[in-house]
């Protein structure tokens, strides 16, 4: 570990200990736990089957949700940043749909797909589907015209195209609207999960606060957390290894 990974975990313990102090000294129990009773309440929550089977439930949605957000926000990102007319014709109403708080649809979202898995899907992939179709369409316009024109020149194939000329500018772009698709579906999930859960993480995390149970309640959203830093990471590595090339271009 280097220097800056040192400081960083220097910096947690410190974050950890004042929080400890914090909780003990000057805090109602009934409101906020010191970090040794979270860990310890933590091994409660995952000893309880409930629990475990609505974090895999959890997981499943998110990972789903996100492979649909990035399958369909691929495939319409495609067809509007290599169309010049779908373009111009859709991509305006796409950024005002974009805006629109994805909350005010969850009534509708409901209404279809009912209270379960499909529900939390839906309104995962509503928050994540945008930001990766954004950010491909942006790839895709902002890409170098003069390598456009020289591989044309050279007679590439389509598939040749993609792969060597299109795919390398698109990455940057994409993986940036991949991690903020990440960061909608998990807010989507875990809001659904707080409206519709019927013994799921939003249920868990209800009857916590309502029993003032701190400690489990921090507990399970450290178990959140975890997850998310864990989805994110596997992302990070995609794209490190898609981006090699970058290390190597000249400055």
């Amino acid at each position: 570990m280097n220097t800056v990974g040192w400081l960083r975990l220097l910096y947690i313990l410190l974050f950890l200990l004042l929080w400890e102090l914090g909780a003990r000294l000057y805090n109602d129990p009934l409101f906020i736990s010191p970090p040794s009773e979270v860990v310890r309440a933590l091994f409660s929550i995952l000893s309880d089957i409930g629990v475990l089977r609505a974090l895999e439930q959890a997981f499943v949605e998110i990972v789903v949700g996100f492979l649909l957000s990035v399958a369909v926000g691929i495939a319409l990102g495609m067809a509007l940043g290599l169309n010049r007319f779908a373009y111009h014709a859709f991509y305006k109403i796409i950024l005002v749909l974009y805006g629109i708080p994805k909350v005010t649809i969850f009534p509708l979202i409901l209404l279809y797909f009912g209270i379960g898995a499909g529900t939390k899907i839906a309104f995962g992939f509503v928050h994540g589907v945008f930001p990766v179709l954004v950010a491909v369409v942006a790839g895709l316009q902002n890409r170098d015209p003069v390598l456009t024109e020289a591989a044309t020149a050279m007679g590439a194939s389509r598939r040749k195209f993609f792969r060597w000329v299109i795919f390398p500018q698109l990455v940057p772009s994409l993986f940036t609207g991949m991690r903020l698709g990440m960061a909608g579906v998990l807010l989507g999930v875990i809001l659904a999960e707080l409206y519709v859960s019927v013994l799921g993480i939003g249920y868990y995390t209800t009857r916590y606060s309502q029993n003032f149970e701190p400690a489990k309640l921090f507990a399970l959203v450290s178990v959140l957390a975890f997850m998310a830093i864990a989805l994110n990471e596997m992302l990070r590595r995609v794209e490190t290894h898609y981006t090699r090339w970058r290390a190597l271009a000249p400055s």
